[in-house]
């Protein structure tokens, strides 16, 4: 099988992208090609009202220029698009892993808790596009959180420290709002880097974007001793 790239369909932004995001090649132990979808935003993805055909239109164009770039399978830099999983693997020409919310399906029999970027846009079809409970519990960031000005607002400043101490605080509250939580999945790309501070504060396994396109790789690639499955139209 080809030890080929992933394409990664990347939102229109400016914020940084340290080592752990999904923007960020050196986030990754094997080959990524990534196409900015031109004039789609944080605003076009991070809604429940989304306008669907047209980013849809753009998922669609931009899936196939990356396939035509010899993308072997694809994902986005916006766990929001899980909204167009399987819309995007109808007309995608190669396979598609849209979200970090396809670990939750994967994850059976575990309570899984989310950790969002926004909990005010995330909704019951967002989980039901992946196969997930649509009561799957969930927390967001704050609204008027430094990660919220940098993310949602597409900054250009990133207050590392300060970040990291606000996704711990709302993963302890996701852990304390919902008991039995025994497995957290970042829905947000730009979340990972953050993962051993949430791990160490909450004492739970933490699945991000980056181990589900781990997993997604190796089973394109047929590479021995590959992560969690990946669903992937």
């Amino acid at each position: 099988m080809s030890n080929g790239p992933l394409g990664i369909l990347m939102l229109d932004t400016r914020f940084p992208r340290i080592k752990g995001d999904i923007g960020n090649a050196q986030s990754f132990d094997f080959p990524v090609i990534f196409r900015r979808m031109e004039g789609i935003g944080s605003a076009d993805a991070v809604t429940a009202h989304p306008d669907r055909p047209r980013v849809l239109a753009a998922l669609e164009a931009n899936a196939r220029a990356l396939a035509a770039e010899g993308a072997i399978g694809l994902s986005t830099s916006c766990g929001f698009l899980a909204l167009y999983q399987d819309d995007l693997s109808a007309v995608s020409p190669v396979p598609v892993a849209t979200s970090a919310l396809l670990h939750i399906k994967q994850l059976a029999g575990k309570r899984v808790g989310v950790l969002t970027a926004s909990a005010r846009n995330l909704t019951p079809a967002h989980f039901a596009a992946v196969g997930a409970p649509t009561d799957t519990p969930f927390v967001g960031l704050p609204e008027e959180s430094s990660f919220a000005k940098t993310f949602i607002g597409n900054g250009t400043i990133l207050d590392r420290d300060q970040v990291e101490r606000e996704v711990v605080t709302a993963a302890c509250d996701l852990v304390a709002r919902h008991a039995g939580i025994d497995t957290i999945v970042f829905e947000c790309t730009n979340l990972p880097p953050y993962k051993n501070a949430v791990q160490d504060a909450v004492g739970l396994p933490v699945f991000d974007v980056l181990d589900l396109l781990k997993g997604f790789h190796d089973e394109l690639t047929g590479a021995a001793g590959g992560g969690r499955r990946a669903v992937a139209g």
